[in-house]
């Protein structure tokens, strides 16, 4: 059943992950605040999911500029932020929050990303198609960004890169419409591993779809 609510939790996490937080030499201590706000939307979720869904969007807003100034040389603060995304994204995904909630949480989660400076949020990006919770709703994050995604991929002159290309790739899978897919892929100039995977994804959909109608067909004789 979708909850419909007024969010309210008070989030420790948000006193400790403030704009500018931490220093150039800051990456153990924010890779440890990254540990403990994981863990706090983690019990949270047990108990409120849909408000622990909100944390993650919150936790996600906070990232860049809590981090800006770390410096990130090491690897360590940037492996972090990707655990932290692989661990909370799958509650915010699968919280049941409505419609308004959840357009609410995909604004404010671009917004994040168009402010990142370093492209933290990607694995955000990854799973956009997921978020979204409904075809309908991807298919319209997916429009938002094709037109501009054709016309860069379609330029030889073009350096080809779009801010959310991440996004339309997945929310053309999540909304099923992987003809469009596959074309939008097909006018890469040079194939990335990081796009054709969205790709791939389409195919074992497709392949995994016919083995199931088989195999019933299979069952029934």
């Amino acid at each position: 059943m979708l909850q419909s609510m007024t969010i309210q939790h008070k989030w420790d996490f948000r006193a400790r992950l403030r704009f500018r937080a931490f220093g150039w030499r800051g990456s153990n201590l924010a890779c440890q605040r990254l540990k403990e706000a994981v863990a706090e939307i983690k019990k949270a979720a047990k108990a409120d999911p849909v408000a622990a869904g909100d944390g993650v969007v919150s936790l996600m807003e906070r990232i860049w500029p809590a981090f800006q100034d770390v410096d990130t040389s090491s690897g360590a603060l940037g492996g972090a932020v990707n655990w932290a995304q692989e661990e909370l994204l799958p509650i915010a995904i699968a919280a049941p929050a409505d419609r308004k909630t959840r357009d609410g949480w995909l604004a404010r989660l671009w917004l994040a990303i168009e402010d990142d400076g370093v492209d933290y949020l990607s694995v955000v990006g990854d799973r956009w198609g997921g978020l979204c919770a409904s075809g309908e709703v991807a298919s319209c994050w997916a429009d938002r960004f094709l037109s501009l995604l054709r016309i860069a991929w379609a330029d030889p002159q073009a350096g080809g890169y779009v801010r959310g290309s991440n996004i339309c790739l997945s929310s053309l899978l999540a909304a099923g419409r992987r003809q469009e897919l596959s074309d939008v892929l097909a006018l890469r100039r040079y194939p990335s591993w990081f796009d054709r995977r969205f790709g791939v994804q389409a195919l074992l959909r497709t392949d995994l779809g016919h083995l199931r109608i088989g195999l019933r067909r299979a069952w029934s004789w």
